[in-house]
């Protein structure tokens, strides 16, 4: 029996390269290492504000010109940017990246159940803030920051993450 196991797993020990305790347990502390610090640099990583960035204001409406209940899309702070300024029951403004964080898909603003609502998957978003209410959306949608100025609503950020 141990002429055939010879046979089958034929090792020359004298060529064969042996790994000590010490080297093993050298490794083992470098690697065990190397991933502390890779989860305390994510960590890290995690922890900074990526919430609100502001932007050059730009004029987006009259706010007279949005009917309680209406929206209008613009593009915002970048011309691919697509977003929707809602105009809400109560009479404030919000705005909104039109882009769904599942798939990208556009949102649309429905008024009478006060969300914006993504065909695509059956996504739901609340208009108040943009946090997620329904479907596969795994994030809110980046709020645009608003300011009213002698009777026009300007852009002048974005929040991202549904951060106050």
């Amino acid at each position: 029996m141990n002429d055939r196991l010879r046979q089958d797993f034929p090792i020359d020990w004298e060529e064969d390269h042996y790994v000590s305790r010490r080297e093993f347990f050298k490794f083992m502390t470098l690697a065990s290492g190397g991933l502390a610090a890779g989860s305390v640099g994510m960590a890290a990583w995690a922890a900074i504000p990526k919430g609100e960035r502001t932007f050059e204001a730009v004029r987006l409406a009259s706010a007279d010109s949005i009917a309680i209940g209406g929206s209008l899309a613009f593009r915002y702070p970048r011309p691919q940017d697509i977003c929707l300024l809602i105009r809400r029951e109560d009479g404030s403004f919000v705005a909104f990246s039109q882009r769904c964080t599942h798939l990208s898909c556009p949102v649309e603003y429905q008024s009478d159940k006060d969300r914006l609502y993504c065909p695509c998957h059956n996504g739901a978003f609340s208009a108040k803030d943009g946090s997620v209410l329904q479907g596969p959306p795994p994030h809110p949608l980046p709020q645009i920051m608003l300011e009213v100025r002698e009777g026009d609503v300007y852009a002048v950020g974005v929040r991202h993450g549904g951060e106050a």
